[in-house]
Parts: structure tokens; sequence; C-alpha cells
């Protein structure tokens, strides 16, 4: 697994499973000559989005950036349209760790799609239950009542299987919420609804998970958003935003779905990289 020290706190990477989406659907509008240049693709067009849930370890204790797509809950039509080669393996990779499911005291849910709330929930005895039963579940308060009642767009991602077993763990705010000092979740819309982003801070120095606004260190650009984004101009006006800060200030980036990096630091000028932490694990798509 794959670690990193930010002063007080210590990431690292779960083995949250692995999805190989479209790329045009990851890139949108963006032409395929542009986007694969950055980002490799296989011959069925897909490229490969880990879901690999980022463990914190701070102030004794344990918070969780989203689940992982889950284990044993999609059937072989979902794992064949969303290229599902691994399933999420939390509980062995917090075994590594001498930890247990019973040991995640926060789950910092960045929004409620299927292959970030997927392993909230298991089978046991052929019923659903939650996964980290002793965690507060901490998420928007808006993709929370859409995650309950869902559009015709979004149903196809929100679930009743990643929300019934956990609904009594749910705390839920709305424009931004400091978890604990150091740790902070804020509204960014785009992506969904609710979307939120995680920032990270210690000692004058900031970490940034921007979630599915930029899912890969590929989604530099801010005009580079998904055709599954609910509302791609409030990703764009996000990502700007937070981008620009994101230069001026040094922040370094964090990711969920990408399989070449886990962390990337670039310059003031956004065009070349400072710092980075890559992937250990072999991806399955690599560049020619």
């Amino acid at each position: 697994m794959d670690s990193l020290v930010f002063h007080d706190m210590k990431l690292t990477w779960m083995d949250g499973g692995i999805t190989s989406m479209d790329g045009g659907a990851m890139f949108g509008v963006v032409p395929k000559p542009l986007w694969s240049r950055k980002y490799p693709v296989n011959e069925k067009n897909q490229i490969e989005l880990p879901t690999d849930s980022i463990l914190i370890q701070y102030q004794n204790k344990n918070y969780l950036i989203d689940a992982g797509v889950g284990q044993g809950k999609l059937s072989d039509k979902q794992r064949r349209n969303y290229g599902v080669v691994e399933e999420t393996k939390i509980k062995e990779s917090l075994a590594e760790l001498g930890l247990t499911v019973n040991d995640i005291d926060v789950l910092l849910m960045t929004h409620l799609h299927f292959d970030h709330a997927g392993g909230l929930t298991h089978w046991e005895n052929e019923k659903l239950v939650s996964t980290f039963p002793s965690a507060a579940i901490y998420v928007n308060e808006i993709e929370w009542d859409e995650m309950r009642n869902p559009n015709i767009r979004s149903k196809s991602t929100y679930w009743k299987e990643n929300w019934e077993p956990v609904q009594d763990q749910i705390i839920t705010y709305q424009e931004s919420l400091e978890v604990v000092p150091g740790i902070d979740m804020i509204h960014t819309g785009g992506h969904s609804v609710g979307h939120a982003l995680i920032k990270l801070t210690q000692n004058g120095e900031t970490l940034v998970h921007m979630a599915d606004i930029m899912p890969t260190h590929a989604h530099q650009n801010p005009l580079w958003v998904l055709a599954y984004d609910d509302y791609p101009m409030t990703s764009i006006f996000s990502k700007e935003k937070w981008m620009k800060e994101a230069y001026k200030n040094q922040y370094k980036f964090i990711f969920y779905h990408d399989a070449y990096y886990r962390m990337i630091e670039w310059d003031e000028t956004g065009k070349n990289v400072v710092d980075s932490l890559k992937r250990s694990k072999q991806a399955y798509i690599t560049f020619n």
C-alpha cells in the first residue's frame, strides 16, 4: 500500500477496487487525440480508474475518504459495463495496518455515486449491513437528499443498497464543515449537485482532494470535465477557482481514481510538476 506522511497526518491508500470507464465519457468534449496523450486507453476505449479509499490517521482517530466500489454487490452486467476488474478489499487493507472496519471513526464522503459509496455496505447472511458500523458518515445535505430521492438521470448511480443500511450513521452539512481542525469538507457541486472536496491543512501546508471534479492528474485543465457531470459549468467554475488557489499557495493534490499518481504538485504556472507520489501498483492499462 502507498502512504504519505503529511506532518501529523498519515495517509494510506486502501485497495478499493478498479473500474475501467469509457475514456470519451471521462473527458467529455475533449478530443481523444488530446486526452489520450496524458492518460492511456485500452482497445475498448476504457481508461483505468481505481476506487482507492484514503485512510487518514490523525490525532488517534481513523478517517476514510470514500468507500470504494464495494464487494459482491454488482451483477455480471454491471461489472462488464463499468469495467470492474477488481472489487474492494478494504478489510484486507486495514488488516495490513493492524486495523479492522470497526476502527474507522469517520467516513468523509465526497459524494454518493456507486463507485464511491458501494463499499459502505456489504452482504452478511443474505442481508445488507453497514461495513463500518462504528463510523460517523459525513456527506453534504443536498447529496444525501438526492441519494434517497434520485431523479431520472441520477437513479442509475444512487442505489438504495448503498444508503438504507447506513442511514442512522449519516451526518449532513451544507456549504462547508470543519470535521476537526485540519480536515474540511467543502461543497462544490458540479459532478453531482452535492459533490464536495476534502481539504487537509497542517502547519501552513495544504493537501486538496478534488474528488470527481478532478478525478485524475490528466483532468488538470478546468475545461476538461466529465460527460458524467450533472452540472459541467459548475465543475469548470469550481476547478478554475481551486486550481488558481492551489497554484498560488503550493497545494498538493491527492487522488482516489488516478491509476498512476497518488499525489502531485504543480508549480505556480501549473505547467511543471515539482513533487509527486506515484502509485506503486502496476496499472492494467499502460501507454504502448
